[in-house]
Order: C-alpha cells, then sequence, then structure tokens
C-alpha cells in the first residue's frame, strides 16, 4: 500500500488546478469567450425604501439600462471587450464581457415615478421608495 499525503480540499481551486494540469488550459483567448459575466448584487431594505447595488465596474453609463414594467425592475447592459494590442501575447485572459440581464420582482406597494439610479466608481445603486401604505408606522393607544 501506498501513502499519499493528505492535502485538505480548497474547492474549486483545486479543481481549476487539476483541469490546467490535465489539458494545459486553454489559450488565453479562449478562456474568456467561455466564462460567464454576471453583476454581483445586494438587495437591501429600509423603512422608507428599498435598495438593489450591483457591481458593474468596466461599463460606461451609456451602456447600462433601466426599466420596470409589472413590478419587475430589470437591468440590462454590456460589458464591452477590451481592445487587444497587436503584437501583444497574452498568457492568461480570466476577464468577461457580454451582455447580461438581472431582474428583481418588487412588492407592488412602491412609489415606480420616484425610482432614482446613481452610478458611481463601477457600482450602480437603485433606489425604490416605498409606497406610503407600504411603511411602517407607530398606532397610538388611547
Amino acid at each position: 500500500m501506498t501513502l499519499v499525503k493528505y492535502t485538505p480540499y480548497r474547492g474549486i481551486a483545486d479543481l481549476s488546478e487539476t483541469v490546467d494540469r490535465l489539458f494545459g488550459g486553454l489559450p488565453a483567448d479562449q478562456e474568456a469567450r467561455i466564462s460567464v459575466w454576471t453583476p454581483l448584487v445586494e438587495v437591501s431594505e429600509t423603512d422608507a425604501a428599498y435598495e438593489v447595488q450591483a457591481e458593474i465596474p468596466g461599463i460606461e453609463k451609456k451602456d447600462i439600462s433601466l426599466s420596470l414594467e409589472n413590478n419587475v425592475l430589470t437591468l440590462k447592459g454590456e460589458k464591452k471587450e477590451a481592445v487587444r494590442e497587436n503584437g501583444r501575447h497574452y498568457h492568461r485572459s480570466e476577464r468577461s464581457y457580454g451582455r447580461f440581464e438581472r431582474a428583481f420582482r418588487l412588492p407592488h406597494s412602491v412609489k415606480a415615478g420616484e425610482i432614482t439610479a446613481k452610478y458611481e466608481n463601477g457600482i450602480l445603486t437603485v433606489t425604490v421608495p416605498k409606497a406610503d401604505e407600504a411603511r411602517p408606522r407607530e398606532i397610538p393607544v388611547h
């Protein structure tokens, strides 16, 4: 029987290293094409509003669109591929590009006409105010 040194499992990093070792990895120009990119989001709530924050670095405001239809807030955009320089050899390319779409169902009690969006430092912040009837309020006891 051969003894094998125990190495704790490190999750996806182990799988990636194993695939690279077995197959030699993919050429740099193919790795970016097969990866999938979806912006990461945080959805939070205060007494006054819902807030959606999406990480979308490297995208211009003109390439982002927001819409609200049937109480579904939809965020769409496109992260355009960087221009590759002729004569430059890429050893690894892990950045992802392409179109994306995220949709969030909102409660019916929102002020659709007062939704605001701000894009700063690669973070899109969408604020959806709650309708007055949806806000918590104190009820006095007489």
